[in-house]
């Protein structure tokens, strides 16, 4: 089952905060929520070594039996173990990432989705069905249609009920996790990508969601990659696309049957 990926930093003088893994049987996708520079994050772990740990941990759940929303809340009780007493869990920009989990048995492919990187899966008939948990997107959207005066940041209502939720050290993430399974017979292949890859969908108009998929699937994920870049530099100081991030970091993960 030949799996692929390709992971790019945003900004050569920053860690890298994605972080990608694979198994025998399965994938995990991490996106880092970045805080704005200079903003205490109550940790001086910091978010790429928080996503280092929390994927391996959730890499090593996938090799046994347990549902996925368990293997998340076992990896986030640990993360809260890990991260120790000198680390201020009640600050609200604490370390947390996207999760995107797949695991392959016997006849199905089971799925975990938490916050907003994104599945792509394609079926027989060449359709893509988009996985994707849009809580933040939203967010974001009924935030602006409220008063510019007294509505609250997005950032606040992170990992709050009727916000939206990331894995950091509150295991009640899990519970809001999408989860699911497709039977493999279903399914042709699949692309899991973080919000940096998806940017020509979301950002720049210039691909649909079908584009994203065949792009990746078809000449890999660094081509995939490769056209946000490209995308990026045509508007690098942000005039005609505004968006919080220049570049951001990028990875994608496929997979197609062998």
């Amino acid at each position: 089952m030949p799996f692929l990926l390709a992971t790019d930093p945003g900004d050569l003088d920053r860690a890298n905060e994605d972080v990608a893994a694979l198994t025998t049987n399965g994938a995990v996708l991490l996106d880092g929520a970045s805080a704005p520079p200079g903003v205490d994050i109550g940790c001086a772990h910091g978010v790429a070594w928080h996503t280092r740990r929390l994927a391996g941990l959730l890499l090593a759940g996938l090799l046994g039996e347990d549902p996925l929303r368990t293997v998340l809340a076992k990896a986030i009780t640990t993360m809260a173990e890990l991260h120790g007493p000198d680390c201020d869990r009640t600050n609200q920009e604490f370390p947390s990432s996207t999760v995107v989990m797949i695991r392959l048995v016997g006849d199905r492919l089971e799925y975990l989705v938490l916050s907003d990187s994104v599945l792509l899966v394609q079926r027989p008939d060449g359709s893509v069905v988009i996985i994707a948990d849009t809580r933040l997107d939203d967010l974001k959207s009924r935030l602006r249609r409220e008063n510019a005066e007294t509505r609250p940041s997005v950032r606040t209502l992170r990992n709050t009920p009727g916000g939206f939720w990331t894995a950091g050290v509150d295991r009640r993430a899990a519970d809001e996790a999408l989860t699911g399974f497709l039977p493999l017979s279903d399914v042709t292949g699949f692309a899991a990508m973080t919000d940096g890859a998806t940017r020509g969908v979301e950002v720049f108009g210039s691909q649909t969601w079908e584009d994203c998929y065949l792009l990746a699937s078809g000449k890999g994920p660094r081509a995939l990659i490769d056209h946000v870049r490209d995308q990026e530099h045509r508007d690098a100081q942000g005039q005609r696309y505004q968006r919080v991030k220049s570049h951001d970091d990028a990875t994608v993960i496929t997979w197609t049957p062998a």
